[in-house]
């Protein structure tokens, strides 16, 4: 029997607090009694049935909220997000509270069947999920309108009545995550099962992805070190290395795809459902009908966002790319300065001076790169995407097509227009060697200081305040709303991306790019989790099947990988004397091979399988399993109607029923 949802008992004698909602502090009381009543009202009454508490601090205030829920509660909501979970006969199945007992290591007692990552993503998706009923405005704020269907927690952000809402840490839990993930120097595996449980997917993907690139650059930092040693000055021989990362550029991605249907199987989430898409925050526009769901929400013309996205923003991006071609050059008449300075000198100062252009040029680059992305996000904003999913699809777009012209264009402007493997090798060193510096310092180190710094200084606070409530409590709460706030995995998946642009390009005539990427990863396991567990406040768990977007995006730069080393193979003197008399003929051969190993390339994507064949027999049996289920149920149906129709025969009364 289906238990209903106003069934459910409120009461929870031991409440477990999952959820921080802070208000600001000049909200109106009538606000904050309607919007606890709201979240605690049962869901027959429009509420989102969770527990709720206020914590009172010192100075008396109530604008922070705890958020809790009850087992049952749990236990219904994560059938409502469509969680899968493993069966004792080893499957993987989407939980139903019908079934509970079919589920490994469920019991009614047992409060760990769910996860606290989970337990945090289903409060969230039933925050997000509390919508108005018959309110007008919200009580107390005349000006903050809803109307039927509109997200309370949506309104209440824009109008900034709600400050943030964020997940709380497990002290414990992460006592022992950070023993295990970074808390001691090993040679060893992430332990990317807990870090899932903690952090939940997306989080732990990420770091499996960075996990997998770091062991996948080891073959190229073993062969780069002898081809270093043994042929520094003699760039002739960079042909075999280059077909070598040919191969390798496709390889590892093809690998990784594999490796990622075996993970996402093992949590869950390949499996899910995708669910319906609600509209983003930000969106806005007049009120209508959404002609799929029939719900009144904002419409937005879509012919006034393609405007904006023509006649605005894409002029604008093309102008950036010009700015950053202008600053390329510019770089190129530094070091043209440069190398007249040392010619005349010939001094250890003058030889230091020729690494100086290129070390400036890449802090530009990287002071480039991030005040672009502030104006990427205002503009994709700005054009007014309906779904999460459009506005990171074009901000992604945006943003990798000015990295990629920012961070290679003077490479390629080298190699293949100024023809100086020297020079080339000395930027892409350089490049490569102080962005990851300085990606270190601006994304680990420093916010770990200044977080250090805040923590002593709220530590002060809280002990000079006499307070009856639970001081580990109310400090935790106020020590983790000051942290910053972690916007996603954006930034350290970019990072990886212009990494491997570093590598499978031109690493060749440089073979210890691999080495230093190797190197910097290893430090970037570390760093990244520190500030995961110590800068950054816990993000909420996002379930997530694959990395998305970024698998096309390295995908897209392995294909330009492979021509960039063809026509390297080609400019080699080796390949050029093979053809002394025509040059036409090694142009000719030079895009035929490249041809064929791009042929080559797609013909080995679609020969090796996304999914083991394994997971692909268990995919496909519980897609039998599920058809056989509904074809049960429909006979049962029809069996139904057709009795009662008999029914109604017998009665003179016909009559139809479903």
């Amino acid at each position: 029997m289906k238990e209903s949802w106003s069934s459910l008992d409120n009461f929870e004698p031991n409440f477990r607090p999952l959820v921080v909602i802070e208000l600001a502090k000049s909200t109106k009381d009538e606000t904050r009694e309607w919007l606890t009543r709201r979240i605690s009202d049962k869901k027959a009454n429009g509420g989102a049935q969770l527990l709720v508490k206020p914590l009172v601090t010192g100075d008396g205030d109530q604008n922070i909220y705890l958020v809790g829920a009850s087992h049952f509660r749990l236990l219904l909501g994560a059938e409502t997000v469509g969680l899968v979970k493993e069966c004792t006969d080893n499957s993987m199945r989407t939980f139903t509270y019908s079934s509970r007992k079919t589920f490994k290591g469920f019991a009614d007692d047992n409060q760990s069947f769910l996860t606290m990552a989970e337990c945090q993503y289903i409060i969230k998706h039933e925050l997000e999920n509390l919508r108005a009923k018959d309110e007008k405005i919200i009580p107390g704020y005349p000006q903050a309108k809803l109307y039927p269907g509109k997200s309370i927690v949506r309104r209440l952000l824009t109008n900034g009545i709600l400050i943030q809402i964020f997940p709380l840490h497990d002290q414990e839990e992460l006592k022992k995550l950070r023993h295990t993930w970074y808390g001691r120097v090993k040679i060893g595996y992430q332990p990317l099962d807990e870090i899932r449980c903690y952090f939940g997917e997306t989080i732990a993907l990420y770091f499996g992805f960075l996990e997998y690139f770091t062991f996948a650059l080891v073959p190229m930092a073993v062969i780069g070190i002898p081809y270093y040693v043994f042929a520094w000055e003699d760039y002739d021989k960079y042909v075999m290395f280059a077909t070598f990362n040919l191969l390798w550029s496709t390889v590892i991605l093809e690998v990784w795809k594999r490796l990622c249907a075996v993970m996402t199987y093992r949590w869950g989430t390949l499996l899910m459902k995708r669910q319906f898409e609600e509209p983003r925050p930000g969106f806005h526009g007049v009120l209508g009908v959404n002609p799929v769901t029939g719900r009144e929400e904002p419409v937005y013309s879509s012919i006034r966002r393609q405007l904006r996205i023509y006649l605005v923003s894409l002029p604008f991006v093309c102008l950036c790319l010009y700015f950053s071609l202008y600053v390329m050059m510019i770089y190129f008449d530094l070091e043209q300065w440069a190398l007249d300075y040392h010619k005349e000198n010939e001094s250890n100062f003058s030889s230091l001076m020729l690494f100086v252009p290129s070390i400036i040029y890449a802090i530009v680059i990287e002071i480039m790169n991030r005040i672009y992305r502030y104006a990427a996000e205002f503009l994709t904003s700005w054009e007014n995407h309906r779904l999460e999913s459009s506005y990171q699809n074009h901000l992604i777009l945006k943003v990798l097509v000015f990295n990629f012209l920012n961070c290679f264009a003077s490479l390629f402007y080298i190699a293949f227009v100024l023809f100086d493997m020297k020079l080339l090798r000395q930027s892409l060193a350089t490049l490569l060697i102080t962005s990851q510096i300085l990606n270190q310092f601006a994304e680990a180190f420093l916010p770990y200081w200044l977080q250090k710094r805040h923590k002593k200084r709220m530590k002060k606070k809280m002990y000079s305040q006499k307070t009856d409530t639970d001081l580990s409590l109310v400090e935790q709460v106020n020590l983790e709303k000051e942290m910053g706030t972690y916007f996603g995995t954006f930034d350290d998946y970019l990072e990886l991306f212009l990494q491997f642009g570093y590598v499978s390009l031109f690493s060749c005539v440089y073979p210890l790019a691999a080495v230093f990427a190797v190197l910097n990863n290893i430090t970037e396991i570390y760093s990244d989790a520190l500030k995961m567990c110590r800068v950054y406040k816990r993000p909420f768990a996002e379930p997530t099947a694959n990395i998305g977007v970024w698998q096309l995006a390295f995908e897209t730069m392995s294909v330009i990988s492979v021509v960039t080393n063809c026509i390297l193979i080609g400019m080699s003197p080796q390949v050029n004397a093979l053809f002394p008399d025509s040059k036409m003929d090694l142009i000719l051969t030079v895009a035929f091979v490249e041809h064929m190993l791009l042929a080559m390339k797609f013909v080995m994507a679609f020969v090796i399988p996304d999914k083991p064949r394994d997971i692909q027999i268990k995919l496909a049996r519980l897609e039998f399993e599920s058809l056989e289920a509904l074809k049960q149920q429909v006979r049962a149906t029809d069996y139904k109607a057709k009795s009662l129709l008999f029914w109604g025969k017998g009665k003179n009364t016909i009559f139809f029923t479903t």
